[in-house]
């Protein structure tokens, strides 16, 4: 594991110690966990605006309903098939 040294404002430091003494962990776990957190919701954010991208993406919309089209065509046939 590496070793990051970085400063923070004071006002921040005392949340982290006290939030750090009510959940009985060490500091740099928290915040470990914090940031992690933090970069899942980055991720998550990112996953988020490419699927809305995509749907203002003509091109892609037209795809997605010919693939839904043949998907419900596949179902309608397996029914008659039963």
């Amino acid at each position: 594991m590496a070793t990051f040294t970085s400063s923070l404002p004071n006002h921040l430091l005392k949340l982290l110690e006290q939030k750090a003494k009510e959940l009985g962990m060490p500091k740099n776990k928290l915040i470990e966990k914090a940031l992690s957190i933090y970069l899942d919701q980055l991720n998550r954010a990112d996953y988020v605006k490419s699927y809305k991208r995509m749907g203002d993406d003509e091109d892609i919309t037209q795809i997605a309903e010919e693939g839904m089209e043949d998907y419900l065509s596949q179902l309608d046939q397996e029914d008659e098939e039963s």
